[in-house]
This record gives structure tokens, sequence and C-alpha cells, in this order.
């Protein structure tokens, strides 16, 4: 597989000398003339921003140069416009140059700088609707008499006007031009109210704004500059930064919801003073990267008291949690499915030693998902966000498989447990997958650190309405003072058998969040370690037995 990383290559030239510098601007013309329209991202933003800088150290006419090259292709409606906000004649030469389609023309038209759109008219390639449009923006000629009639009905006015000192002729000629056309213009309107006519382009809803604004939606960036806003609204609050407050900018870190933060506005009078935003973070969908904010900006109601100040953020350090896994689950699944498509030669063969790779990074992507699982089924627990699946599930006889299980490896270091029931069956109200979560995550702990001829007693018995089971402790466990075993960190006790990626520590505390969801504990007793859960053996508790040995829920 190839990864296309030319841009980020020509970025990184230095371009210190002069050729250097139009070397470096026709390659970005090249790779950002030919990019996707939708391409968006830090290095394509990079990009523009360097063929800016780069652009205004070469001469225009060089640069007209490069344009009229046969081979560079111009596809990209946003260098179109970018270029089109440069020197008239650079303008004019990437209008004419431009292999835009139809839909991408009547999208940049309206956004081109009104002295830029003539250049359209040379065109005889453009589609239909493209030149009707062109026609009802008023663009049919330049708009300024030829150059050859500069003298209007007043030849006093034209013969005392001054040129532009420092200025070549053909500059000040087009002074001259423009100012006669404009008094030419007067002289038939003679507009008597002093109001500008406008061409009508059914932009009432936009030049009508009120007094003062009550509500706008919009969106922004990542640094909560706003890019885009309602109509009529748009020119006094796009490209302004929303005030960053101590609660602001705490909620932008955790990438949090803005929910009625307060913040003042200083600008045009329809927009100025206090303002409530309320927002949603925005992420990329492909990418999973945090871009900005939508919502809405309004007006704080009208109180007589004074506002109460911005709620603090009250998420809880397990639901924080849960928001990072989310976001790093992205990422990583982006990862391991690319890993795979090279591993099954999905787009066409692959060696077998990138296939071998591809296989190692789809498992080290999958180990890495299931610990974000872990983690994340860990903090909800302890936050009592949820609940373990209901069942009836018979303790006994998965202990027993569980023990049987571990067998095959025990036995070959003469290790392994010394199982003792008390009872036959020893019925628990929870889910067979669920109670095998737990038994597995001690056992296999208790498996994995037992040294060589270690054996480990297991009692398993019934005592008031509750299921007990108590594991002997390993010696490695054993040696450990108090709780501390349940704060083990990755690695410090040794394993030959993992039941989970974060070590002895993690794996007994996510037990005992398990057994505490189900209504019972699981606490040290000295050298033993004792899991207890709700019991369906007895008639206490909602159930009795009927006549075939079968639990039956009472009322």
């Amino acid at each position: 597989m190839h990864f296309d990383d030319r841009l980020g290559t020509v970025l990184r030239m230095r371009a210190d000398g002069g050729g250097l510098r139009r070397i470096q601007f026709r390659q970005l013309l090249d790779l950002l003339g030919t990019s996707p329209a939708e391409a968006r991202g830090d290095q394509i933003d990079l990009a523009y921003l360097c063929l800016t800088e780069i652009g205004g150290g070469i001469p225009p006419e060089e640069r007209i140069a490069m344009l009229r090259d046969p081979a560079l292709r111009l596809r990209s409606p946003r260098l179109v416009a970018v270029l089109s906000t440069t020197e008239p004649q650079v303008a004019q030469m990437t209008l004419q140059r431009a292999q835009l389609n139809s839909e991408q023309w009547l999208d940049l038209i309206p956004a081109l700088p009104p002295g830029a759109r003539p250049a359209l008219r040379q065109r005889g390639d453009l589609p239909g609707e493209v030149k009707a449009l062109l026609v009802q923006l008023g663009i049919n000629d330049r708009g300024l008499p030829p150059s050859d009639a500069v003298v209007s009905a007043n030849d006093d006015d034209v013969t005392d006007e001054p040129t532009l000192p420092g200025r070549d002729e053909g500059i000040g000629a087009i002074v001259r031009r423009i100012e006669a056309y404009r008094r030419a213009k007067s002289l038939v309107e003679q507009p008597g109210t002093g109001d500008s006519p406008r061409l009508p382009l059914g932009e009432d809803h936009v030049l009508s704004v009120p007094d003062t604004v009550r509500a706008a939606d919009f969106a922004s960036d990542a640094q909560l500059r706003i890019v885009w806003c309602d109509a009529g609204v748009a020119p006094m609050l796009v490209g302004m930064r929303l005030g960053r407050t101590p609660a602001i900018e705490r909620v932008l870190r955790q990438r949090q919801p803005l929910t009625a933060q307060r913040l003042e506005l200083a600008g045009a009078p329809a927009i100025s003073g206090q303002w409530q935003v309320d927002a949603a973070p925005w992420f990329d969908p492909l990418t999973g990267r945090f871009i900005g904010y939508r919502g809405r900006l309004r007006r704080p109601p009208t109180m007589s008291a004074p506002a109460a100040a911005n709620p603090p953020v009250t998420d809880s350090a397990p639901d924080r949690i849960r928001q990072m896994l989310h976001e790093l689950r992205t990422p990583v699944n982006a990862i391991q499915g690319f890993a795979e498509v090279i591993q099954q030669q999905l787009f066409g063969p692959t060696p077998h030693e990138y296939r071998a790779l591809a296989a190692g990074i789809a498992g080290d992507a999958a180990r890495m998902l299931s610990a974000f699982e872990e983690l994340e089924r860990l903090a909800r627990l302890e936050s009592g966000a949820m609940d373990l699946d209901a069942g009836e599930t018979d303790l006994a006889a998965l202990v027993g498989v569980t023990v049987a299980q571990l067998a095959a490896h025990t036995k070959s270091r003469s290790s392994g447990f010394a199982l003792r029931l008390e009872e036959e069956a020893l019925s628990v109200p929870l889910d067979r997958l669920e109670l095998e979560r737990i038994v597995w995550r001690l056992l296999a702990t208790f498996a994995g650190t037992s040294g060589p001829g270690e054996e480990l007693k297991l009692r398993l018995r019934a005592k008031d309405n509750m299921a007990r089971l108590d594991l002997a402790l390993p010696a490695a466990l054993a040696a450990m003072a108090g709780d501390s075993l349940f704060e083990a960190s990755a690695g410090a006790v040794p394993q030959v058998i993992s039941a989970g990626v974060f070590g002895v520590g993690f794996a007994l505390r996510l037990a005992r969040a398990e057994a505490r969801a189900a209504g019972g504990d699981l606490v040290r007793k000295g050298d033993r370690l004792r899991l207890t859960l709700p019991g369906l053996t007895g008639a206490p508790g909602g159930h009795n037995h009927s006549s075939d040995g079968v639990s039956v829920a009472t009322a």
C-alpha cells in the first residue's frame, strides 16, 4: 500500500533562494490544483498559507507564466478563489485557466471579488446556467468607457483630473476612466435620496438586519472562531472569536458541550452585549478529530436578580475516562481496519513480510480495544452507570468447569486448585456470561501468579442466602499488605497466565466491581480472598422451590 505524502514533502522543503521559492510555488500549484474539492485538514491549510506567503515574493508576471503553462490543472475551487484575490492580472489568468464544473462555478462566482468576475465573460466554454448567473450579476461588460472615450459630457471635469504621482501612465488612465464613468453615471441618474441602487438578486433576507439580534445559529473552529453563521448576521459574526472565560476554557479542553455559558460580544450595535451560548462539539466523521462547535447564540433571559455564574463542569472522573476512551477507539479501529485490509490482500497482492507485519498490528489493535473495553467497564461499574445482566447460573458447576480448563496449564507445573464443594448446586441470579467473567478473572489471575508446586485451596459453600467462594492467595499476592493487591500495577507481579492487559491489581479490582454490582463483594480475609454473591438456593429473597426442584420466583 502506498501513501501520498507529496504535499508534506513540498512543505518540508526549505525555500531559501528565489529559484527554490519558484519551484515550491509551482509544486504547490500542481498539488493543490488537483486536490479533491472536499479535501480538508491542517496540512491543506498550511499549504495554502505557504502558497500565499511564497507568492508575495514572486513577481506577478512570473506567476502568470506559471498559470499559463498547459500542463497546469486548476480543478480546485478553493485554489481558484485564493488566486483570484491577488493581483488583477493573476486573477484574470486564473479564471481563464480554471477547470471547474457547473456546480462549482455557481458556488464560486458570488464569492469572487467584483473586479475579477468580468474575466469570465471572455470564456466561451462556460455552461449556460453559469452565463445566466453572470448576466444576473450584471457582468455583461467591464462597465467602464473605452480608453479612447474618456471625455464625458463635461470636458472641464476631465481636463482638470490629476494623475496619481509615482504611478505609470496605464494606472493613471484607469483611474481617470473610473472617475469619468462615475461622473457620467451621476449626471444621467441624478439620485435624489443618496441611496445606492442594488441589483434584484433576492437578497432582502440578508439586507434586512434587525436593530438588535436575539439569536443566531453558528459553527466555529477548534479555537471558537466563528466560521459560519445565519444569513443577515454573518457579516457581523463570521471571523469573530468568542470570549473564552475560565469555564469555557475548561469545557473546551475536555471537548464537552457548552451549556448556558455566558459571554460578552463587542462589535456592531446589533450584536453587542451579553449572550448565552449552547453548542455541541463537532468531530470529523472520517478521522474523529475535534474540529469545533456547532450551536446557537441567544440573548440571556431578562431577570431581576443578577445572572448566576456559569455552572461548573460536573462530569465525574469515570465519565471523563469513558469520553476519552470513545475518542481513542476511533483511530485504533481505523488502524485495525487498514491492517486487516493489507493482511487479507483486499486491494491486491501484498508481500508476505508486509502481511505478517499487518497481522501483528491488527493483533495489537485488538488487544488495545479489549483494554479500552475493560477500562470502560470498570468506570461504568464503579460509577453505577451499568448493571450486570440478570439470569440464573450454577456457580458450583461453573467453578468446576473453569478449574478443569486451567488444569491443562497448572498440571505441567505441579500446581493448581484443590476444590472443595459443600453444595452440589449453588445458583446465583446472574447471566452465565457475566458470572463466567468474574470466575475466570479470579481463577486465571491466581493460576498465573502461583508458583510451581503451589496448590491453592478453593472452598465453595452457601451461608445466609449468599454464595461464598474462598480462594487461598498465592504466595506472591499473600506477601502484599492489606488491600494493596487491588492496586498492583501491570507487570508488578509476574504472571504466566494473564487475565487482563493491565495486570493483577486491575483484574482483581474489576472483579470486585463486578461482584458489588451483582449485590455481593470481593474482600481479603488474611491469606484468603472471599467472593460473595447473592444465592437462589434458599426460600428467602423472593424465591422458593417447586416440587420438581426448580427455583420459582414469588410475588
